[in-house]
């Protein structure tokens, strides 16, 4: 919904639409992105929908419309107007809803490959805004972007997954739904979707009911094929989804054989024909005669193979077979170890909830601590704090802390930047006031390699840094990580005792797992946070944790598992 709505504000700015009008459609989508409530459940009642703050008695009918039909009329219309492939030049670095307007007007691009061709022949020359510096940053926009076309967030893709599970349960006969593919794997990024459904309702004799039920799926926007128990669709998003109804013999076998990934696969179909079986989607069976040996879930699978029973994450062909025949594959993190969350923000800057609310988000989660780090000066559009204003908001955090009477402690901090030479936003008498000091890279992207290491190894070495943030600086589908010699940077961290950082949100998910591994390997200390900017971001910590379980990571790897005391004893020291 919130997506729907912020495009159709974007259509409406490219058509120099009313202010007003583009404004309430912006406000609107934040509120449905931001809310806790499920719209679905609500959507029937107008007055409900009109009690969330920024939903207005028109909003509430464009809910409802959604709801029903799955798109906004206006949308529809706007797109007829100029083309559908408007909205994926917005997706490019440096393309706002004028920009694409005026390209658009002077030009005609209406695409990424209009634009693509336009730059390759010069045509921006003399345009308005776009000198050479916008022209380069949008060339290297359109490499990363075809790069990633295709691809998407983890948290869209289950977001998806979960919409089509409930509709599939609706028909009754389904005892087990599960995603397989790169998203049980818990990829960063996902291609497609498989869904696999059994039980009863996949028998022979009811299948075929079953495969008209998914193929009538409201939001699928194209049919790609309709088979005896396979139904595969495209989504408005472009996402597409294979759905797959399974006999319940068959559906461990389909399940691990759907879920890869490839490399995985061939090491356990090689391993099974060394034992004289031949594994497939269909089941685990001996080569000689045929006949059934297992199929009805993975672990009798990898159980007639000699196995343990291998965590998805892992399956990635590095190594967790031979673990998982030794019997020494780890017990990996879960997100119920974890008891605190030490990076997030209020609306002293740029988040969304005050402190309190924040603190009471945490509670409901069974958080023993948070820690509220707000952003730095450097930032001027998030408001940052400036030296004054964070000893203020360092005094409002203990009142808030002690008002609670240890419901959750509630630690001071701030995610200060880490300026283009090095030094630090805030001056080390502020920082010496904080529990939690998160150093964190939010400008010049584009330096070179060299001096970027040196301007990340100087603003660890300030002893009042305790976390390195979101070390890599990736936006995922959108800016790939700024050159930096991590090894480096990893190496001096775990020296001094400097955390590194896995940012739990979904368009980050930095440190990826492949620096997961490095930076454990290197002897770093490893917090994961959501980098909250709202409370119902604190819920997006379980993306995070299933790129912490493809690094092979347990408890004892992470910072934020332990008590709050032990959490602050374990970071590096303050000087005293």
């Amino acid at each position: 919904m919130a997506q729907l709505l912020a495009e159709t504000a974007d259509l409406l700015e490219i058509g120099a639409g009313d202010p007003f009008r583009i404004r309430s459609y912006r406000r609107a989508a934040e509120a449905v992105e931001t809310t806790t409530i499920q719209l679905s459940t609500i959507a029937g009642d107008p007055k409900k929908l009109q009690e969330i703050p920024g939903i207005g008695k028109g909003m509430a009918a464009n809910i409802q419309e959604i709801e029903r039909a799955g798109t906004l009329p206006l949308r529809e219309e706007l797109l007829l107007k100029y083309k559908p492939t408007m909205l994926e030049l917005l997706r490019l670095p440096g393309m706002g809803p004028k920009t694409v307007a005026l390209l658009w007007d002077a030009l005609q691009i209406g695409s990424v490959e209009e634009l693509e061709a336009a730059i390759a022949a010069g045509r921006l020359a003399g345009l308005p805004r776009f000198g050479d510096k916008l022209v380069e940053k949008l060339r290297k926009g359109i490499e990363d972007y075809k790069q990633n076309s295709g691809r998407f967030l983890i948290d869209d893709a289950e977001i998806a997954a979960e919409k089509l599970i409930a509709y599939l349960l609706e028909l009754p006969g389904f005892t087990t739904i599960l995603p397989a593919g790169s998203l049980r794997r818990g990829r960063d990024t996902v291609g497609d979707l498989d869904i696999l459904a059994t039980g009863p309702g996949c028998a022979e004799d009811k299948v075929s009911a079953a495969v008209e039920h998914a193929a009538n799926y409201p939001p699928a926007a194209t049919m790609l094929a309709k088979g005896q128990n396979k139904v595969s669709f495209r989504l408005r998003s472009g996402l597409q989804v294979d759905v797959r109804l399974l006999p319940e013999g068959s559906y461990g076998a389909a399940l691990q054989y759907f879920t890869g990934s490839k490399m995985h696969n061939v090491s356990v179909r090689q391993r099974a024909l060394k034992r004289g079986y031949t594994l497939s989607e269909y089941a685990l069976a001996r080569v000689d005669d045929g006949s059934f040996v297992a199929g009805a879930t993975e672990e009798e699978i990898y159980a007639a193979l000699g196995l343990d029973w291998i965590p998805p994450e892992l399956r990635e062909n590095n190594g967790e077979i031979e673990a998982a025949e030794a019997h020494r594959l780890p017990i990996l993190i879960e997100e119920a170890d974890i008891r605190g969350d030490v990076h997030m923000h209020t609306h002293a800057t740029d988040g969304k909830n005050s402190i309190l609310e924040m603190a009471e988000a945490g509670i409901a989660r069974g958080y023993e601590y948070i820690a509220i780090t707000d952003h730095s000066k450097n930032l001027a559009m998030t408001n940052g704090l400036d030296d004054k204003r964070a000893l203020e908001h360092v005094k409002r955090i203990r009142e808030v802390d002690a008002e609670l009477e240890g419901k959750i402690r509630v630690f001071p901090g701030i995610e200060v930047d880490i300026l283009g030479d090095g030094a630090l936003d805030l001056s080390d008498e502020v920082l010496a006031q904080m529990d939690v000091v998160i150093a964190s890279v939010h400008t010049l992207f584009n330096q070179p390699e060299q001096q970027m290491t040196e301007r990340v190894l100087r603003a660890i070495e300030n002893p009042y840094v305790r976390i390195l943030g979101h070390p890599t600086g990736r936006l995922l589908l959108r800016r790939e990580p700024f050159q930096m010699d991590l090894t480096a940077v990893l190496r001096r961290a775990a020296v001094l005792g400097v955390a590194v950082e896995h940012n739990a949100f979904p368009d980050r998910l930095d440190l990826c797992d492949r620096d997961l591994r490095l930076a454990k390997e290197m002897g770093c200390r490893i917090a994961i946070n959501t980098d909250s900017h709202h409370t119902s971001h604190l819920t997006k910590m379980r993306y995070g944790i299933r790129q912490l379980r493809r690094a092979w990571l347990s408890k004892q790897d992470v910072l934020n598992t332990l008590p709050a005391r032990k959490f602050l004893a374990a970071l590096r020291p303050r000087p005293t």
